[in-house]
């Protein structure tokens, strides 16, 4: 008799617990994936912002490093930007001295003769998708540096 009640109240036990495996399963993958799909979503997005940011900076110095002039500089910028589905409206182009900081340091005209150093700076800020602007203000700012070079032995047009 006593086998027999401690076998029924198992199937009991077991019938009520059915389907709740499932629905805790469900409930915490959701606690989990949800943060982390949003945390992967919200560096891609920045990684994307500061990888443009980059080629721009180095496309603008190198443009600069190579051309008589400085006027390839804003073109190299808007293709470089445009080539990641970023507008140019939305980035800062900055030259500052070589080994200044890009958002602190005051700008100056880069100097194309031979020898000279000049930092190319390219600075962005990005919104944090999902976020709102009054609690994520400006967002993160992403910097491209370049530091230009300009040979020692160009030519002097």
């Amino acid at each position: 008799m006593m086998n027999w009640l401690i076998d029924r109240w198992a199937v009991l036990h077991h019938e009520r617990q059915r389907g709740s495996v499932i629905v805790e399963f469900i409930f915490v993958a959701l606690l989990v994936l949800v943060p982390l799909v949003y945390l992967v979503i919200a560096i891609a997005v920045v990684q994307r912002s500061r990888l443009a940011t980059t080629n721009a900076a180095r496309d603008v110095g190198r443009a600069l490093a190579t051309s008589d002039t400085g006027s390839q500089a804003d073109a190299a910028f808007r293709i470089a930007l445009a080539s990641q589905g970023i507008p140019a409206s939305g980035a800062e182009l900055r030259y500052v001295g070589a080994g200044d900081d890009c958002q602190d340091a005051a700008s100056v005209v880069p100097q194309l003769a031979p020898g000279s150093e000049f930092t190319v700076c390219v600075l962005r800020s990005q919104r944090l998708p999902a976020v709102p602007a009054i609690l994520s203000g400006r967002g993160v700012t992403t910097i491209g540096r370049y530091v230009v070079h300009v040979d020692d032995f160009r030519p002097v047009g």
